[in-house]
């Protein structure tokens, strides 16, 4: 069980510590989920989970702009198991938190969370086998926690800053200037001109529900995006909870659009003029003549980058209304008034948005070392794509790129379940994947959206084969984590004397 002790904060004062058997940092989707599967599967661990907002919800609670969505289907965006159970698949913000809220209550986590502290440091001892987490409070002080396990749910991008694209001359403008990240509460843009800088996944959320009120949105390109039109809501899986329990139809719903998924992102890669056609099929229905090929053709295949959901087609029905637009080119200035293309013509705002995209950052920019050495995580290879080479006691959650980021965080937290019970099994208090050969490398995403490229040296590294390996596969990593050997031979496991050992883990049910 925990225990509670004393430690200096750095105000003087005394500060609670806290040792645990599992920390888990965020309390997001990924932090949330990890404590659930661990109070199921692991119910005699103690654990924690520290976050640095004052909320629950990670991505959920931090965005506010207007239409804040998913870009998945809740079916698989929500946890394996708590099913979705709205009328509408593709779930807007608000829904999204209550949902976790719904589960945080269900399964008694209040007391397990510790709102409000920023972890800035954690430091792994060999010797005492144990991390060491130092947060930051939101009055200056500091408070340490020990813990034998690591978990990591703190996301993949920069909640401190979005990425700044240097866009020439916007310190000109006299009118307002928005990041999404950071979206001023209540701020009205109710009959003002809006130009949308971007084209992403959040750019295409604001566009329609800014076209409601304002008096023009024009979203500004530089490339195009492929977009995916689908019905918000799923009427097989409405239907289906009609007749069955809510579990079993959200089982199948999850399956069907687990398979989909993977189904349409091979064919993209195989045989991409196929899914160019079904993806240009509601566009060209919804605009009518305001079709124009060259703003929606990108100069790559689908799912070279993330396609763009677009719930019941609303962007292109914005556009077709009138009260929306798309332009492609590329900026000169910004001036007080507007923005000038590189082409001679001018757009007029009294608003900016710079959609712009996100900044990535690794594990939450916190400071690792092992050992007293600093931890640079591009010197490391992923283990299972949950894991680091040479990193003990730690597990962590990135999401996929092609398909939705929750289908990942729950097979990572029931892998992680399973390691903590085989080390107990083997009276092992150390795992650690360590690289002992040379491996050949490849690029750790098959993917060129400009958030990976920017930031590709400094991510963890990528091998061209398991285990060192990131995967963009739910179904194959469904099998490596839950159903493949814990021990495999390349972590390794040691004892209180340091002695490596190995055995058979408990089993564990497994099946979705």
């Amino acid at each position: 069980m925990a225990t509670q002790m004393a430690e200096k904060s750095n105000t003087g004062a005394p500060a609670p510590m806290e040792s645990v058997d599992v920390l888990i940092v965020g309390a997001g989707i990924s932090g949330i989920g990890m404590a659930v599967h661990l109070r199921d599967k692991c119910p005699g661990k103690s654990f924690a989970l520290v976050e640095r907002r004052d909320e629950i919800g990670g991505t959920w609670n931090l965005f506010q702009y207007p239409g804040i969505r998913s870009d998945s289907d809740m079916h698989t965006l929500g946890y394996k198991f708590e099913p979705w159970t709205e009328q509408k698949a593709i779930a807007d913000g608000p829904s999204i938190m209550e949902y976790l809220h719904r589960i945080k209550a269900k399964h008694d986590l209040e007391k397990h969370i510790h709102f409000g502290q920023k972890v800035l440091s954690a430091s792994w001892s060999s010797e005492d086998a144990r991390w060491t987490v130092t947060a930051e409070k939101s009055d200056g002080s500091q408070v340490v926690m020990h813990a034998n396990f690591l978990y990591m749910g703190s996301g993949y991008y920069d909640y401190d800053q979005g990425y700044d694209a240097k866009i020439e001359g916007i310190e000109n403008f006299k009118g307002d200037v928005v990041h999404p990240q950071f979206w001023p509460k209540d701020f009205d843009y109710s009959g003002k001109k809006v130009v949308i800088i971007g084209s992403g996944a959040t750019a295409v959320t604001i566009v329609p529900v800014m076209a409601e009120k304002a008096a023009h949105v024009t979203m500004l390109q530089r490339t195009p995006t492929w977009y995916f039109a689908r019905n918000a809501k799923d009427h097989l899986a409405n239907f289906l909870r009609k007749i069955m329990p809510d579990q079993w139809a959200y089982n199948i719903i999850r399956k069907k659009n687990v398979w989909m998924q993977d189904l349409t992102f091979n064919m993209a890669r195989k045989k991409p003029e196929k899914i160019i056609k079904k993806l240009e099929k509601p566009l060209k229905k919804e605009l009518g003549d305001k079709y124009n090929k060259e703003d929606y053709t990108p100069p790559y295949g689908p799912w070279e980058q993330r396609l763009c959901l677009v719930p019941d087609s609303d962007m292109f029905k914005a556009i077709s209304a009138g009260t929306a637009d798309v332009k492609t080119g590329h900026i000169e200035t910004v001036t007080a008034d507007g923005i000038k293309l590189k082409s001679g013509e001018t757009l007029d705002a009294d608003v900016i948005v710079t959609a712009t995209g996100l900044k990535l950052a690794v594990a939450g920019k916190v400071a690792f070392e092992v050992d007293g050495k600093p931890i640079n995580f591009h010197d490391h290879f992923y283990y299972k794509g949950c894991m680091f080479s040479d990193i003990p006691n730690m597990a962590i959650v990135f999401g996929y790129l092609n398909a939705s980021w929750t289908l990942k965080a729950d097979i990572v937290s029931e892998y992680t379940c399973r390691l903590l019970n085989h080390m107990d099994a083997t009276s092992t208090r150390i795992a650690n994947p360590v690289l002992s050969e040379t491996v050949e490398e490849e690029e750790l995403f098959d993917f060129s959206s400009g958030y990976i490229k920017r930031s590709i040296n400094e991510l963890p590294r990528n091998s061209t084969k398991m285990p060192w390996k990131l995967n963009q596969d739910y179904l194959f990593d469904k099998k490596i984590l839950l159903k493949d050997p814990i021990d495999d031979g390349v972590i390794q496991f040691y004892g209180p004397n340091s002695a490596s050992v190995s055995g058979d883990e408990p089993q564990l049910e497994a099946a979705e």
